[in-house]
Formats: structure tokens, sequence, C-alpha cells
């Protein structure tokens, strides 16, 4: 048996996908052969040799309905759709405003499903229908302080990965990636000491974003073609349980 990942030529739309993990993800669909298209609301400082970028607000309807349009006109078609574009400010939830709160689930909840309808009406017409990858986090599952909103907001798309599945299959499937704390060109914004911080996680370390492109290629591609409706938690084994390191400090 011949493991084949088959995305030569695949027509990738990668929202968000210019940097840190988003650029991960860009730089695994490349090497696995595919034609990637990534979006943002402004040009991006640094170019990825080999994607093509076009603006959009992925939270403004209309911006998303020329972006997919404009890669079907392009391409001819649309394989993949990764729904990376999201993240949060840290903010306590009694501290920040309603208009806050709406952004942030507007942002990480509504533009997903946005996104991931157009697409899909590309998708049902296409013979070999599509794949659609939503980026979510280890927020969605566990409490999430400093940033309730962003966890509730990921535990929708969860949610919404699942019912998609089911009302768009046979013909697209949908999954999700629980992804955990990755080392990117902002992750000492969020965690000073990262030494320190991956002793937290059981492989000792923050996750690189390949790693989490290579999820998103394996969840894309034939090789995961009974995989649909599901959640793939991507941690590097969550956290150790703060009960043991507090019955070793005891000892």
């Amino acid at each position: 048996m011949t493991l084949d990942l088959r995305l030569a030529d695949a027509v990738v739309l990668i929202t968000g996908g210019m940097r840190g993990v988003g650029a991960g993800i860009t730089h695994a669909f490349l090497a696995a052969g595919a034609k990637v298209v990534t979006c943002g609301r402004t040009e991006p400082e640094n170019s990825l040799p080999g994607a093509e970028f076009l603006r959009c607000d992925v939270r403004e309807p209309e911006q998303v309905a020329h972006l997919v349009a404009e890669v079907a006109a392009r391409h001819g078609r649309l394989d993949v759709l990764v729904n990376n574009a999201g993240g949060a400010p840290y903010a306590e939830a009694a501290k920040a405003s309603a208009r806050f709160h709406s952004k942030i689930v507007e942002l990480n909840l509504l533009a997903p499903l946005i996104v991931a309808c157009e697409a899909n009406a590309v998708m049902q017409g296409q013979e070999s229908g599509g794949a659609i990858v939503n980026i979510s986090s280890v927020s969605a599952t566990r409490p999430s302080p400093g940033t309730a909103s962003y966890g509730a907001a990921k535990a929708g798309v969860d949610n919404l990965t699942a019912s998609l599945a089911v009302e768009w299959a046979p013909k697209v499937r949908v999954n999700a990636l629980d992804v955990g704390m990755v080392r990117t060109e902002q992750s000492h914004l969020h965690y000073p000491d990262l030494a320190a911080v991956g002793r937290t996680v059981p492989l000792g370390r923050l996750a690189e974003p390949r790693e989490i492109g290579a999820c998103a290629v394996f969840l894309a591609s034939p090789l995961a073609s009974y995989v649909s409706g599901a959640t793939l938690k991507v941690h590097g084994g969550g956290e150790v349980p703060a009960f043991l390191a507090a019955s070793k400090e005891e000892k």
C-alpha cells in the first residue's frame, strides 16, 4: 500500500495564511504540491514564495463571496479550505466591553462559517467535492481565563465542524484541529518564558507551525478520505495536571 497525499495541483485557500500558524500551514500545503491562495485584511510585509495573496476581511460576507469567486475564476476550482484566521488579545471577561466580545465571536466563529458556506457552494458543484479544515483551539474544551469569548467561539467551531460534516456530506468533508500552544513570531507576547511554559506540556515544548500544517494537510488529503466531522487534538499531550506538580513539591 502506497501512502500518497495526492495534493499536487490541488487548489487550497488558507485564511490568515501569511504569518504564525497560518504560514506554517501554507508552507505545508506548498510542500505537498498544492496551489495555495492566502488572504488577509492587509498586504503582508513579507511574501511567501509560491503562494498567492488576496485582500479580504473574512468578517465581511460580500468580501468573502468575492474572494471565493476570484479563487474559483483564477484556478477553475477550489479543493480545500483551511479556516485559520482568528485569535484574541488577553482581556478579563468582566472588564471587556460587549462590543469586544462580539468582535471576538464574529472573527472566530461567524467568519469561519461564512467562508465555509461560500467554499461549500463551489465544492458541491465539483465532481471531486472538497475538504474543509477548521483551525480551532484547545480553549474549546478547557477553561480559557483571559480569553473567555475566544474559548466559547472555538467551542462553537468544534460543534459547527460536526454539524457541517453531516449537512454537506458526501461531497464535502469537514474536520477541525484543536491546536495547543504554538511557537510563533509573537509567542513571547503571550508566554514571556517559553521554556517554562513548554514544561507544562507532556512533550516538553510548544508546537512548531509546520507541525500544525502537517496535520491540516493530512485531514485535507485522500489519506483522510473517511474522516469527517472529527476534531483532532494537536496539543502535545495537553497539560500536565497541576496536582502532579503540587504532589512533587510536597515531597
